[in-house]
């Protein structure tokens, strides 16, 4: 049973989120963006269930409490793995559990995951009533509009329907189709074209419903206009993670609140963090390869990046690297 407290956090948090992406939302990426924004969604990368089951846990699950809040993303197409998975996840602490049933890629079609799951959706109703029976945090679905030669205007009403039906109460929307024979996962997040008035046109079906947008959303602008338009949330992908500055700080305006710490505040806040990441054994590549773009568009962001992508892989990389790479935007810093 959701405890309605937990379901108004996730709501109210889904106003604005940043996307799962494979290999960019780690832990460490997910530290970085929330010394930006006090206020959004962060989500995991996709972890299958059978990983949950039989892989290393504690490295795929865990995380540090000031990334709250925080959604783990499951994939999978099995109701009883995707429980246990969720069951595993409870002591972690997350504040929602999410199924993708959007990713196109070839490997999750082969195991019946993903988007191909947009098919089948009285398994994906199976799926996410298994899950929700083993914790009280929501549950929540991240989908596409349809896939292949699906009628969208016909297949994501049905969907929603049948998935609502189970319980679901929260689902993510990413507005292209997903075209699972010809084009790759990149051409699936390109190509498609985009139909944001689809989206909107579900929100006025099913108004209970929290019913949140992903794909080609590009700046805070961008988003608040959509939530003007009466969507609940606006999730952003790549946008966050290439130019997170522009992005998170001042995302909490959408809460009412100020803005979060400058890049430069943000900087600095993250070097105690890599210090106990070098000193517990980790490289500073795990870290700062999702910090070159915090001064997209700044004098100086080029030799930060340069200096960062040349030298934080070295073995033996610590904070003089760091500390060098942001001395070259410092540098350009106009004396006052």
């Amino acid at each position: 049973m959701v405890d309605e407290q937990k379901h108004e956090r996730v709501r109210r948090a889904a106003r604005l989120s940043v996307a799962p992406m494979m290999d960019w939302t780690d832990r460490h990426c997910r530290y970085f963006h929330r010394l930006m924004t006090r206020h959004a969604m962060l989500y995991t990368e996709m972890v299958t269930a059978p990983a949950v089951l039989h892989g290393p846990r504690d490295r795929l699950l865990a995380f540090d409490a000031a990334e709250h809040p925080v959604a783990l993303q499951l994939g999978g197409s099995d109701p009883r793995e995707l429980a246990q998975a969720v069951n595993l996840s409870r002591p972690f602490g997350y504040d929602e559990v999410n199924l993708n049933v959007g990713c196109p890629s070839d490997r999750v079609q082969s195991g019946c995951f993903g988007a191909v799951l947009m098919e089948r959706p009285a398994l994906v109703a199976e799926c996410v009533a298994a899950m929700q029976a083993e914790t009280d945090v929501p549950v929540t679905v991240k989908c596409r509009i349809g896939v292949d030669e699906q009628d969208p205007e016909q297949v994501l009403p049905a969907f929603i329907e049948a998935v609502a039906g189970a319980g679901v109460r929260h689902i993510i929307i990413h507005a292209r189709k997903a075209w699972l024979k010809g084009l790759s996962p990149k051409e699936n997040r390109e190509i498609p074209p985009l139909d944001y008035g689809l989206v909107l046109r579900m929100k006025q079906h099913f108004p209970a419903l929290t019913i949140c947008i992903n794909g080609g959303i590009a700046s805070l602008d961008q988003a608040r206009a959509l939530l003007e338009q009466g969507l609940d949330g606006v999730m952003i992908g790549r946008a966050a993670y290439h130019d997170p500055a522009s992005v998170l700080i001042g995302a909490d305006a959408l809460w009412g609140d100020g803005p979060g710490r400058d890049a430069f505040a943000t900087a600095a806040d993250m070097r105690p963090y890599i210090a106990a990441h070098l000193a517990s054994g980790g490289r500073l590549h795990q870290i700062t390869r999702h910090m070159l773009g915090l001064f997209h568009g700044r004098p100086g962001a080029r030799a930060f990046r340069r200096v960062l992508s040349e030298g934080a892989s070295r073995e033996g990389a610590g904070l003089a690297v760091f500390d060098a790479a942001l001395a070259e935007v410092l540098a350009q810093v106009p004396a006052e």
